[in-house]
């Protein structure tokens, strides 16, 4: 049987490279979207195949698809992990803020996810697309601390809806999968006394990332899913 290809965007994350080692190992063929001048570890087994580019650049995506296409054929999963976090309440949030959020939440999913949506449309074995929301997008009162990134990143919910009314007599599911806060160098790093315990895993979200992309998880539809952690 032929393996089935799932792209990953933000594959070199503290989350992407996690995501990336679940779905080798589930035995896909994984093909990782990384910043320019990133790399990913030579330690990784199983088939990767890795491509740069400025996802906020729309002229740069759209080739970048054109060649993934060409190149593998069937993109049969596609999970948006690309993004950014800046804090600010609403006296603190500039525009440049704004674009800048807005650049890195939306724009690195909207640009990709249209194409390879539109490309799953065409293909007879449908496709599954997973995004990446936040608590804050959906939570007012952390929002105030964090306007501009809960802003762009609410976003993506309306375009999961849209996607999914396009979708739906094709059989191209989008997915939301929602954390809290996740446990990783850097937020451990920014926030020294928390208790860490309560927060989400990278191996955890993985999980449910992976499930959501096979039969398994096939007869969810336009799903939401939240993990805060424990509380």
């Amino acid at each position: 049987m032929a393996l089935k290809n799932v792209v990953i965007t933000g594959a070199g994350g503290n989350l992407g490279k996690v995501v990336v080692e679940k779905f080798l190992k589930s035995g896909f063929r994984v093909i990782a979207i990384l910043s320019p001048g990133k790399t990913l570890s030579n330690n990784i087994t199983g088939e990767l195949h890795s491509y740069n580019v400025d996802l906020t650049r729309e002229e740069d995506v759209n080739a970048l698809t054109d060649t993934l296409i060409e190149k593998h054929g069937n993109l049969d999963i596609a999970i948006f992990l690309a993004g950014g976090f800046a804090p600010g309440n609403l006296s603190e949030t500039s525009d440049e803020v704004l674009k800048k959020m807005y650049s890195r939440n939306f724009e690195t999913a909207y640009f990709i996810a249209r194409n390879i949506h539109q490309h799953m449309l065409n293909q007879d074995s449908g496709g599954r697309i997973v995004l990446i929301g936040s608590k804050p997008s959906l939570n007012p009162n952390e929002a105030k601390s964090s306007v501009a990134y809960a802003l762009s990143k609410s976003l993506l919910f309306r375009f999961a809806e849209i996607l999914n009314a396009e979708g739906q007599s094709k059989g191209v599911v989008t997915s939301v999968v929602v954390p809290g806060t996740i446990d990783t160098p850097v937020n451990r790093e920014a926030m020294p006394h928390a208790n860490f315990s309560t927060w989400v895993s990278t191996e955890d979200i993985a999980y449910a990332i992976h499930y959501l992309c096979t039969e398994k998880g096939a007869s969810l539809h336009d799903p939401v899913l939240k993990m805060y952690g424990i509380r």
